[in-house]
């Protein structure tokens, strides 16, 4: 007896789904023993339907359909957005129909109440398309890596800003003209203000952070900060002391908290992740037994996310009968880590006046607070009696650094503009 699917949404990522499923029957079939068949497309924009021949597929307006009809057990959510995301998606739960995804958004502000629903309807709520596309980076954690205690994972989770910022650096480009080139190739939204601000790559940082604490983390609890302040300065003195810099979700287990954030970060150029280009995307997790591995491909588009749908699709079929596994296992409480509370290297960039005692001062406040100087590094003036002033941390305590630059900013007759952070990640992380 054939699975069958409906999709509620012939966009960009439901209509690569209609695709795999329409043309890959015999590939499916081969790959995988299992009769997979698409019966039901729910769309309101009928032109996103003229490139695919539905012969015995039923068509509709009203998601709804779907969750009557006795020959779809599993509904594909692809529209997007919270509502009326939320409720298709609800409705089809409730009415026990597997449902498969790659809303993030959604699961990142309303995953405890689709889990709950889940679990008392007995069916799947699977969902491996809403984090990095193709890369199976859910299958890993949930399965794959099921025998370790994960303690960290550190990913590049959206493509518009790995492109900038790649271009950002091979290229010598600034940060507006790579964004209005990617907007023109498709790489970017318009407005990108989801991507460039850090937004989306949170709502996948929430996903991972809730499956590796086994909480279920308040997305607005995580700190969040874009790629819009990155300047051809920073990525050339990244590159000067050995570093590039990548937007990162970080994700740490430390017993009774978790640290997730999202910002950009230098990484060391030896390290894996430093390797990842343009719009690719890449998840790079530390655990006890399997130590290190990397998950690399790509992040979005049409088909290699319409591949990851299909394949939760699949997984959904083997299951047959058996008791389903819920999306998402809450067995602890944890909470989000202060920001503040984190210690490690961080880079800064001041603009000071050029005059002699500038840097005794700087550095009597940093010390004040318990900041010690690894680097320094004095630019080529830059007009109008100004300077830059690279400098690189010993490990220092956020709140600490934080205290001293709130200090050393107030100094409006040396210090003219606001001295610019990242952190730095560690080599052996």
């Amino acid at each position: 007896m054939a699975l069958g699917v409906g999709v509620i949404g012939a966009g960009i990522v439901g209509g690569g789904v209609v695709n795999l499923l329409l043309e890959q029957v015999d590939t499916l079939k081969r790959n995988t023993g299992l009769d997979i068949k698409l019966t039901h497309i729910c769309e309101i924009n009928q032109d996103n339907l003229k490139e695919f021949n539905l012969d015995g597929v039923t068509v509709t307006d009203d998601a709804s359909v779907l969750n009557d009809s006795p020959d779809v057990q599993v509904v594909c959510e692809l529209i997007g957005g919270e509502e009326p995301a939320r409720t298709f998606m609800l409705n089809a739960l409730n009415a026990g129909k597997n449902v498969v995804t790659a809303n993030k958004k959604l699961l990142a502000m309303h995953g405890p109440e689709l889990c709950e629903a889940a679990i008392a309807n007995n069916v799947e709520l699977r969902y491996e398309a809403a984090v990095a596309g193709c890369i199976p980076i859910i299958k890993a954690i949930r399965e794959g890596l099921a025998a370790n205690n994960i303690t960290a994972a550190y990913g590049i989770l959206n493509g518009t800003c790995n492109y900038i910022l790649s271009r950002m650096t091979y290229e010598g480009m600034d940060f507006d003209t790579v964004l209005k080139q990617a907007q023109a190739l498709g790489f970017a939204e318009t407005p990108p203000d989801l991507d460039v601000n850090g937004d989306d790559t949170a709502h996948k940082c929430q996903v991972i952070a809730s499956l590796i604490s086994h909480s279920a983390i308040p997305y607005d609890d995580i700190p969040v900060e874009g790629i819009t302040d990155i300047t051809a300065s920073d990525i050339a003195d990244a590159l000067e002391m050995g570093y590039l810099i990548k937007l990162l979700a970080v994700v740490r287990d430390l017993g009774d908290e978790v640290d997730a954030r999202v910002h950009p970060m230098l990484v060391p150029t030896d390290h894996q992740l430093a390797s990842v280009r343009n719009e690719f995307n890449a998840v790079y997790v530390k655990s006890d037994s399997a130590d290190a591995t990397m998950y690399y491909g790509k992040g979005a588009g049409r088909m290699p996310t319409a591949s990851a749908v299909v394949a939760d699709i699949i997984d959904i079929a083997r299951r047959g009968n058996e008791t389903a596994p819920p999306p998402f296992r809450y067995t602890n409480k944890k909470t989000v880590r202060d920001l503040g509370k984190n210690v490690g290297q961080f880079y800064l960039r001041l603009t000071t006046k050029d005059q002699t005692g500038v840097l005794g001062e700087l550095g009597s406040i940093l010390g004040k607070h318990d900041v010690s100087i690894a680097s320094f590094n004095q630019k080529d003036p830059h007009g109008d009696n100004r300077v830059h002033l690279v400098m690189v941390t010993h490990d220092a305590q956020e709140s600490k650094l934080r205290a001293a630059l709130t200090e050393i900013d107030a100094l409006t007759d040396i210090v003219l503009e606001p001295t610019h952070v990242l952190r730095i990640l560690k080599e052996d992380d």
